[in-house]
């Protein structure tokens, strides 16, 4: 009996995005909820969310190109042949993934969470989704400079990432990909962390951001001024990677052989464009 590639698909996303939450919003929460710096810092938490990408990956490449990230799969419908139809459940999974990652988070680190923020507010609400200035009164980051922010960092997410699975363009080589991917990661918190917390990935902040707003975070949707922010990490991020899908589509690959010999292509850009054939013909 044949198996269901495209059920495959879906799963491979789901559990992709759960893997890198889990490490990603695990990691938050272990630094929150231990104020004393004696459980991590920011480096602590970039490397963490590095890690958990490269893992999620790892999961996920083999069955459905390992998107994990609605921006990364418009940016892939957009120019890279990804079907349109397949945008929103593979969107869907991700959230899925990130919520229910989230929801194990805000079980295992109940206790802990309790003891620094009974109430459940502002204080302890960036251990799920981002905040302007990570949450820290007195940043002064305007919705404006975050909205920004989170457009020029998934920009330089997905126009990275496509240098990275273009056969074309010389690719890690064998089944690096993903490894170079989480470094990717590492080096976006580290230098774009500062105004919105570098959420660069829509599910990965309002999966997280709706499980803390049915369990017990009344301002989830909000910032710490009390401005409507839930959609800003959607929003910018999906413009972001467009714009990055664009630039590298023109600036980049539009001036790139139109094809290598075989025995040239790295293993890993083999899988790769493997997955996507499968993905298009499902």
């Amino acid at each position: 009996m044949a198996k269901n590639s495209y059920l495959g698909e879906l799963l491979a996303e789901f559990l992709g995005t759960m893997i890198l939450i889990l490490f990603g919003v695990g990691v938050v929460a272990q630094v929150v909820t231990n104020p004393d710096g004696g459980m991590g810092d920011h480096d602590s938490i970039a490397w963490a969310w590095g890690i958990g990408v490269t893992m999620g990956v790892y999961v996920a490449a083999r069955l459905s190109g390992a998107h994990i990230n609605p921006a990364v799969t418009i940016a892939l419908a957009a120019f890279k042949g990804f079907p349109w139809r397949k945008v929103l459940p593979y969107s869907l999974a991700q959230t899925a993934g990130a919520f229910v990652a989230a929801a194990i988070v805000r079980v295992v680190y109940s206790d802990l969470i309790a003891r620094i923020d009974p109430e459940h507010t502002i204080a302890s609400q960036g251990i799920f989704s981002t905040l302007p200035g990570n949450g820290v009164e007195g940043a002064n980051v305007t919705i404006t400079t975050a909205f920004f922010d989170q457009i020029v960092g998934t920009a330089i997410l997905v126009f990275v990432v496509f240098a990275l699975v273009t056969a074309t363009n010389n690719p890690p080589m064998g089944n690096m990909a993903p490894l170079i991917i989480g470094l990717l990661v590492v080096g976006i918190g580290m230098a774009w962390g500062a105004n919105a917390g570098y959420a660069i990935n829509p599910a990965r902040d309002f999966g997280p951001r709706l499980l803390s707003l049915i369990t017990g975070y009344e301002t989830a949707l909000y910032d710490q001024n009390g401005a409507l922010y839930f959609w800003l990490p959607i929003v910018a991020p999906i413009i972001g990677g467009l714009l990055g899908g664009a630039l590298f589509k023109f600036a980049v690959e539009s001036f790139l052989p139109a094809e290598v010999e075989a025995d040239t292509i790295p293993d890993a850009a083999t899988d790769t464009g493997r997955s996507a054939d499968n993905s298009q013909n499902a």
